[in-house]
């Protein structure tokens, strides 16, 4: 039988595309400009202009000005056409609504973790602390940040739901930036006892004591937030009423 299609019927005559994975200049500058946002590189109210980051990046202002309402509908730029545009001052309402998704979201994979993770998936997330501790010896918070996100991301792939961390990525910028500010060595330590902890209930496999390290060490943001806004209050926003 001629499965064939004639052209002169078909009713949906479309072309054959070739999937691409190389990233767009929109997506480039959208990462560059994301990345320096969370870290504090470009701390809230920095005033930037499509102009100057198109010219230092060596790009057209049109994926720039992509980038730029990427991020404005993130909440990590104002853009005023009057006034120009700012990074904006970090939302404590964005960051309890991030918090609150991350830990639902955790919860549920470290409770699934402790019944599917294997022997070789412990010392995957064993190794990372182990160079979490050296990231601390460094005085490296970058590093100790990038490896923080990878121990939690490695839970959610051994549990077999990779896909969770992307969600939780798209929703935790927020947070980040609160992390940033407090990334002392005193916190480094605290975080990577918590991991520890978490750690320890994943090896025993128990679900409880793996939910309650977890969160635990979710929900020490909320006292975080609370010094880092007396210290830091002109960089953020009040929870409306």
């Amino acid at each position: 039988m001629d499965t064939s299609v004639d052209k002169r019927t078909d009713p949906l005559p479309l072309p054959q595309l070739r999937q691409q994975f190389q990233p767009t200049i929109a997506d480039q500058v959208f990462k560059v400009l994301q990345d320096r946002i969370l870290t504090l590189e470009l701390p809230p109210e920095t005033k930037i202009s499509e102009a100057e980051v198109a010219t230092k990046m060596g790009v057209s202002r049109q994926p720039v000005r992509e980038a730029f309402k990427r991020l404005a509908n993130l909440g990590f730029l104002q853009i005023r056409p009057q006034s120009g545009t700012m990074v904006s001052l970090i939302s404590e309402e964005a960051v309890l609504r991030a918090r609150f998704i991350r830990l639902a979201l955790e919860l549920h994979t470290c409770r699934t973790a402790c019944d599917v993770i294997s022997d070789d998936g412990l010392r995957v997330l064993s190794d990372l602390i182990e160079q979490q501790k050296e990231a601390i010896a460094e005085n490296n918070k970058t590093r100790f940040h990038a490896l923080d996100d990878a121990f939690h991301r490695e839970i959610c792939a051994q549990s077999g739901v990779g896909y969770v961390w992307d969600v939780i990525s798209e929703n935790k910028g927020h947070m980040d930036r609160v992390r940033m500010l407090t990334l002392d060595t005193s916190s480094q330590n605290k975080a990577l006892n918590e991991h520890i902890a978490i750690l320890k209930a994943l090896t025993a496999r128990s679900s409880d004591a793996a939910a309650d390290a977890i969160e635990k060490h979710l929900s020490r943001i909320l006292v975080q937030i609370e010094k880092i806004k007396a210290v830091n209050h002109n960089w953020f926003t009040d929870i409306p009423r």
